[in-house]
């Protein structure tokens, strides 16, 4: 290849020039455990610690040794990675494995689990949004049906004289009460009514900060409107509630409410009533919000979002991409507020760390035989990531769950360390949130520092990347900024993590803090 065309750039050319300009532009060359590595200008490794993990992917760190040599023996014993249309049966060697820890942790999961796999996240995600239009559409069949079916009953009572149009609060008759042509006036009415409820979405429910994927139709239940906005009009509308106001979310559901009209006959008069529409598709909720610095859903809102969706008979779709696989302390970090869900979605560490994989699981009593069929990928549940998922799930359950007690014991430390930071620099933290390995820390508004520097990195929204920058650069800790958050960073290391990687970070931080507290921008100018 000439030199000319190794010059040329063609991929992630602004990406590298923005990362470069906040201090985070480097090649990493290795990983290992919880350490990435890089070679410095002078040709020596460097080693730095990662918190940042696959942004939560690597439960187990960089290249396990026991998930690499299972890696290595699957490819040695030559398994068909691409045999479509044909038995697959480590797929459900997962979803059996997946079922049995879901009925460990939802005290009403004996019905099962369907698994649908998919290759990400965000896939994962919108295999629940077709799947809840699916029945969403199968109940608006039903119920279309018995409203024709409702019709025709009255109107043979009318025809036949057995029946009269009776008033009532939607449609006025045109016309006396036993006249066969009001009537077809007054369901010509209700049937214009209902065809325009019937053309609308649905709406999707999802809690502020959220994030769900940025794909066509998860990107609308990302709220981010950076992310968002650009594509508001290639599918289902999303409404949007606070997680810590369950009032609201009640609220929210009654305003979404719509009905078609329906033609009864009562007792020889024919009159019109309302009936439910399901306008709403699903309601989708990550147990901690991974954008939104790492906060928990409270156990009220869960109440609350568990409830509105029984009312309803919308899917609780649980986003478990970010939080599940052991991160927080169990496998699903929704079980540690009591949010059962009807639908779960799974990935990040289920592919140790290699090979791409996600799953939507859907409640067996909800799920729809055809969407098997009707839903189909040509790289989804693979031999070669479906063995890797059940070698996973094995490791996550060794040892009466060892993983599980390993992350809440790190993370109890590593939280007690950040709330020690934060004791004694009120003035530059004002919050650490999160559970398990899956931490924010948030910095004061730095809108109005005194620091030239400083104010415009914060007002431009780019202060959490110079922070991790510098940290990257003086400490070799990596950390990135939670979601769209400017003045915030995560923590989301393996169950590798070492009690002199949170020392050394305890110096870093409270460095940082040291630079925020005295305004000192000339450390953070590279």
């Amino acid at each position: 290849m000439s030199s000319s065309a190794v010059e040329e750039v063609f991929a992630d050319k602004l990406l590298n020039d923005w990362l470069s300009g906040v201090g985070l532009g480097i090649e990493y060359t290795r990983a290992e455990g919880n350490e990435l590595y890089f070679v410095d200008e002078s040709g020596r490794e460097v080693a730095v610690v990662d918190y940042v993990c696959g942004f939560g992917s690597l439960i187990f760190g960089h290249h396990d040794r026991e998930i690499v040599e299972h890696v290595k023996s699957v490819l040695d014993s030559q398994i068909p990675v691409l045999a479509q249309l044909s038995r697959q049966p480590r797929s459900n060697e997962v979803a059996v494995a997946l079922n049995a820890i879901m009925r460990r942790e939802i005290p009403d999961a004996e019905h099962g689990y369907s698994a649908v796999f998919a290759n990400s996240g965000a896939e994962a995600v919108e295999i629940c949004m077709k799947h809840a239009e699916l029945e969403r559409q199968a109940r608006i069949s039903t119920l279309v049906d018995e409203l024709k079916a409702h019709v025709q009953e009255v109107r043979e009572a009318v025809r036949s004289g057995r029946a009269t149009l009776s008033e009532n609060r939607y449609v006025q008759a045109d016309g006396p009460a036993d006249d066969g042509d009001a009537f077809e006036s007054l369901i010509a009415e209700v049937e214009r009514r209902n065809s325009a409820v019937l053309s609308r979405g649905p709406v999707n429910l999802a809690l502020e900060h959220a994030f769900h994927g940025k794909l066509v139709a998860s990107i609308q239940l990302t709220q981010n409107p950076q992310w968002r906005t650009p594509f508001t009009s290639l599918a289902a509308s999303t409404r949007f509630v606070r997680a810590d106001q369950p009032e609201e979310i009640k609220a929210a559901v009654e305003d979404l409410r719509e009905s078609l009209l329906d033609v009864v006959l009562d007792d020889g008069a024919v009159t019109v009533v309302e009936r439910d529409f399901p306008a709403i598709g699903a309601f989708f909720v990550e147990p901690v919000q991974g954008a939104n610095g790492m906060r928990p859903v409270t156990a009220a809102a869960a109440r609350a979002i568990r409830e509105v969706c029984d009312e309803v008979g919308c899917p609780l779709v649980i986003d478990e991409i970010h939080s599940g696989m052991g991160r927080t302390g169990a496998f699903l970090a929704s079980s540690h507020m009591g949010l059962r869900g009807d639908y779960y979605t799974i990935a990040k560490s289920l592919g140790g760390g290699i090979a791409k994989n996600s799953v939507a699981l859907v409640r067996q009593d909800r799920f729809r035989p055809e969407f098997e069929v009707i839903h189909t990928s040509t790289f989804a549940k693979d031999g070669f990531s479906a063995a890797i998922a059940v070698k996973v799930l094995e490791m996550l359950e060794a040892d009466d769950g060892r993983v599980y007690t390993t992350a809440a014991d790190l993370g109890e430390r590593l939280l007690a360390m950040l709330n020690s930071v934060k004791a004694d620099f009120p003035e530059v933290v004002s919050a650490v949130n999160g559970i398990g390995l899956m931490i924010g820390l948030e910095f004061t508004d730095q809108t109005s520092a005194s620091a030239e520097f400083i104010r415009d990195k914060a007002r431009s929204g780019m202060l959490g990347y110079v922070l991790a920058g510098y940290l990257l650069r003086e400490h070799r800790i990596r950390v990135l900024p939670v979601g769209p958050a400017a003045n915030s960073v995560r923590f989301e290391p393996s169950i590798l993590l070492t009690d002199a990687d949170i020392a050394r970070t305890e110096s870093a931080i409270r460095d940082v803090c040291r630079i925020l507290r005295d305004q000192d921008e000339k450390s953070l100018v590279q």
